[in-house]
């Protein structure tokens, strides 16, 4: 899996399709990403010490990794492609 924590990616699939946003966390076991406001669900949370008021929190949740693609360029949100190198195997 080539895409990291920190990169800037785009979504090519999905409800979220077109957004250009940051990846929170990478999971290369189940062949994920969880990328910053994509895929966000309402959770409940019942009051604890960390939350005492409880409530709903919304919660990015993993998307698979070929639904994301690099992205290249902030300003102009291209996303990178890869080349064919002259006298390479195919």
């Amino acid at each position: 899996m080539k895409i990291k924590k920190g990169d800037k990616v785009k979504v090519i699939a999905g409800d979220d399709k077109g957004v250009v946003a940051e990846v929170l966390a990478a999971l290369p076991r189940s062949n994920r990403v969880i990328v910053e406001g994509v895929n966000v669900a309402k959770r409940h949370s019942k009051p604890s010490n960390a939350n005492p008021d409880g409530g709903i929190i919304n919660k990015e949740l993993p998307i698979n990794v070929s639904n994301v693609k690099l992205a290249e360029d902030k300003k102009a949100k291209k996303t990178t492609k890869k080349k064919a190198v002259k006298g390479a195997k195919k």
